[in-house]
């Protein structure tokens, strides 16, 4: 998994609507990129109202909202409809950002092992590099986005 310190790939790759998405095209602006397991989860909805619903604080301190996830545009399409998301999600169906990141990992449900996105939250700076990592069950979804802004006031 990518760490802090580490510089962030430019490319991040494509949102809800086919449109290229690069670090790039945030200069002078801090991103705080999120990867979670799937649209319409009870946990990544509530991970992504949070952060809806602190949008406005994040942008004040600097920040803009990027969700990434391995469903296809479709998919985020109706993700972002049905919840009123104010920030862009990635279509990262091939898995280059994942991997990239190191969020792509063996996983386990009922014994049963398989391969999936790790919830991960990386703050990156405006020279695209890492300074904050919330990964796991560190993350608690329904207040992910105070915990975002307690980190950036810290």
């Amino acid at each position: 998994m990518l760490t802090i310190g580490d510089k962030a790939p430019d490319l991040l790759g494509r949102d809800e609507n086919g449109k290229e998405i690069r670090l790039s095209d945030y200069a002078g602006r801090k991103v705080a990129l999120y990867f979670y397991p799937k649209d319409n989860t009870s946990g990544c909805t509530a991970e992504a109202c949070s952060l809806r619903d602190h949008r406005h604080d994040l942008s004040d301190a600097g920040y803009e909202v990027i969700g990434v996830s391995v469903q296809d545009e479709a998919s985020h399409q109706k993700f972002i409809s049905k919840h009123a998301l104010n920030f862009p999600l990635i279509a990262d169906t091939d898995h280059r950002l994942v991997e990239a990141f190191g969020v792509w990992q063996e996983k386990s449900l009922y014994g049963r092992k398989y391969m999936g996105t790790v919830r991960a939250t990386f703050l990156i700076d405006e020279a695209g590099v890492i300074t904050h990592v919330f990964s796991g069950k560190e993350i608690k979804t329904k207040i992910h986005g105070e915990q975002l802004m307690q980190a950036i006031k810290a």
